[in-house]
């Protein structure tokens, strides 16, 4: 398994597309110590600010690039073929990428959201919402991972939930709200730092559930789809 995230580790820094991870969490750092500097109120900075950029658009969008490409760019370009040689079980690919996956995308969203906190508010909040945002990256990862192996448009079906539904829908339609990652990332960061900044839509046992439902249902699904790709004559 060591191996397998060594490969996908590389593979992933060794693409151009983890270039697009840096301009968005520079942006919210720099919004943050911009507003803090000119001495805006950070109750009017904030909400938009950590939720509507950070864990509204940094958060998923981050996820997507990384969660879609540690086994989608495996498949588009045929490489996936010498992974599945491997005599490894189909769990043994999966869990190793979307640790990686999660784990990237948590160090990469977890810290500008960590300074933006203090910023805002305290120390107390930039530890909340790094943790609460490490929970989503995880369940992110999961889902968009899933996506790579059900569709050849993994990232225009992640945009679709990331943009329409929890974006769109669910600022308009309130059952929406039960399965939005965004949303359990706000309510588990409030119930760790409650503060007047997050608005939250669920409860926090939901929250918690659904994000654990979210995570092992779709890693469950990567891994049986997975196993579609088997060569033959070989066991998954």
């Amino acid at each position: 398994m060591s191996t397998v995230s060594w490969i996908t580790v590389r593979g992933l820094f060794g693409r151009r597309r983890f270039l697009l991870l840096l301009p968005l969490p520079v942006v919210l750092v720099l919004l943050a110590v911009l507003s803090r500097a000119l001495g805006v109120d950070p109750g009017e900075w904030g909400p938009p600010v950590l939720v509507g950029l950070g864990l509204a658009v940094v958060l998923p969008v981050v996820a997507l690039i990384v969660g879609t490409g540690v086994l989608g760019a495996e498949i588009d370009d045929g490489t996936i073929v010498h992974v599945l040689t491997k005599p490894l079980p189909r769990w043994q690919i999966v869990l190793p990428k979307l640790a990686v996956a999660a784990g990237v995308t948590a160090v990469t969203v977890a810290v500008p959201l960590y300074v933006a906190g203090v910023l805002a508010d305290s120390v107390r909040l930039g530890l909340a919402l790094a943790a609460a945002s490490a929970v989503g990256a995880l369940a992110y990862s999961a889902l968009f991972v899933a996506l790579s192996l059900v569709t050849r448009r993994p990232v225009l079906l992640g945009l679709v939930y990331v943009l329409i539904w929890e974006g769109l829908l669910g600022n308009v339609v309130s059952g929406t709200q039960v399965l939005s990652v965004q949303q359990y990332v706000i309510t588990l960061a409030d119930r760790l730092a409650p503060t007047g900044l997050l608005e939250t839509s669920v409860s926090v046992p939901v929250a918690a559930v659904m994000a654990a439902v979210i995570s092992v249902g779709f890693t469950a699904l990567a891994i049986d789809r997975l196993r579609s790709y088997s060569v033959a004559g070989e066991t998954s």
